[in-house]
């Protein structure tokens, strides 16, 4: 077998695994949050016959490692299960709301990777100088502040004061793209600016280390301009670190958003999942949960590819 199809296998064989581990932490983890979901669901005036009839229903009266395997065997085939609060199949309603995250998501990575990989290479140009202090310091300030505090912050300038751009995300089936793009245009500023100073001061940190190489030198005896030094030949060399970074920022623009759209009243996943917390139900939290940690271990899996295929080193760690 090819030492890359080997190595990646073993990704593909290791991420199964992590998803495995994650599918029973996300089940304990909601079997032992507190409450009852029948006397939330029947309330406080319920007989403790009528609870026992709706926990026999529910099939909570059975242990939990055989509701485990249950719901395992029900997603490996398709079925995320049934929501306690009013019955709707949950990948039915989970798909509309997915769709929503993997949008705002897109439009947030399409501005912050582009954008801060440019930064990043200004900052190595003009390292030590305004320009590299000046990014330095403002991608700095947006990674320090939380999302839902810059989230606010946005709110109260561009929307109240200077009323540009709508307080309230709301997207519905029948909007055009454009109008899609305008109702989005708060949230995705506030995770752009969250997930473009990591990326930046990532891209800038792994180019400074190439930069020590020999190669580079030579080009810069060569007489080549300092940019195209950087761009050409520092860049790629460095790819392997900057792609780890960006797909572990791609990932926590999908799983991490749940702030985000809280804060937006955005229906996306997180809103999604918030809703169902409050109203403790259990299987829908439990889908939702196991879809983050796919989305995030997956992207891993993909940066681990890319750094594989990129880095020639990689594929032969001895």
């Amino acid at each position: 077998m090819h030492p890359v199809i080997k190595l990646v296998a073993q990704r593909l064989a290791l991420g199964l695994l992590l998803l495995f581990a994650a599918s029973v932490l996300i089940f304990i983890g909601t079997q032992i949050l507190p409450g009852d979901v029948a006397q939330s669901i029947l309330g406080q005036s319920a007989t403790p016959q009528s609870l026992a009839n709706l926990r026999a229903e529910l099939g909570l009266d059975v242990p939990a490692p055989v509701r485990y395997f249950n719901w395992l065997a029900g997603i490996m085939h398709g079925d995320l299960g049934k929501a306690l609060t009013n019955g709707q199949d949950i990948a039915t309603a989970m798909g509309k709301r997915l769709g929503n995250t993997l949008f705002l998501a897109s439009c947030a990575a399409v501005i912050a990777v582009p954008a801060a990989i440019l930064l990043g290479l200004i900052a190595v140009r003009y390292q030590g100088r305004w320009p590299d202090r000046v990014i330095s310091t403002i991608t700095l300030a947006t990674v320090s502040v939380p999302e839902f505090l810059l989230g606010y912050i946005a709110v109260y300038f561009l929307s109240v004061q200077l009323r540009w751009f709508p307080s309230l995300a709301t997207v519905y089936d029948g909007m055009t793209f454009g109008e899609k793009l305008y109702a989005v245009s708060m949230p995705v500023l506030v995770l752009v600016l969250v997930v473009l100073g990591h990326m930046m001061r990532m891209t800038r940190a792994a180019i400074l280390n190439v930069m020590q190489s020999a190669y580079v030198e030579t080009a810069e005896l060569k007489g080549l301009r300092k940019f195209t030094i950087i761009a050409r030949h520092a860049f790629p060399n460095a790819i392997a670190p900057v792609v780890n970074v960006v797909m572990i920022n791609l990932a926590y623009l999908v799983v991490g958003v749940v702030v985000v759209e809280v804060v937006f009243v955005y229906p996306g996943m997180g809103q999604y999942l918030v809703d169902h917390v409050s109203k403790r139900d259990v299987p829908v939290v439990q889908a939702c949960g196991l879809v983050f940690a796919a989305v995030y271990i997956g992207l891993n899996l993909v940066a681990d590819v890319v750094s594989i295929l990129a880095n020639p080193r990689l594929r032969h760690p001895k």
